[in-house]
């Protein structure tokens, strides 16, 4: 499979879990489907796939962090779709993480389920709203 082929399957291989813990969050097979934080590694194969042939580029860049050496990977596409499948699976890892915790801490799904969609497109930002609600959850538990 071609670099893009694998850069637009990234995506698509973390929707389904995504959808189900946005738009089906109570339903028993969405608890069973990402219960395992194995689910992640269904989009980390195409990681391994562009990662590994180009290890020592790739551990190059991260190992000794230099912005000029970053860019240059990156502006290549076997780079960007590198980066672009980490980025993916580590967003899944961290919604995952926020469903369950959700879940067991009483947070409503209308609550959770527009956090979890602001993650899927910037999860720096959704994890924040979701800390912030997280918090305010264990207050009013404790109070």
């Amino acid at each position: 499979m071609t670099t893009v082929g694998l850069f637009t399957w990234t995506f698509y291989l973390a929707v389904p879990f995504w959808a189900l813990m946005i738009l089906a969050p109570t339903w028993s097979v969405t608890r069973r489907a990402v219960a395992s934080p194995w689910v992640t590694l269904i989009p980390l194969v195409v990681y391994f796939a562009l990662a590994i042939p180009r290890f020592g580029e790739l551990w190059t860049v991260v190992s000794t962090p230099n912005l000029a050496a970053l860019q240059a990977f990156l502006g290549q596409p076997y780079g960007a779709a590198t980066i672009w499948a980490h980025l993916i699976a580590f967003d899944l890892f961290i919604g995952r993480w926020m469903y369950l915790e959700a879940r067991a801490r009483g947070i409503h799904p209308l609550i959770v389920s527009p956090i979890l969609f602001l993650t899927i497109f910037l999860s720096p930002l959704g994890l924040v709203a979701f800390l912030v609600v997280r918090s305010l959850r264990i207050r009013s538990a404790h109070e």
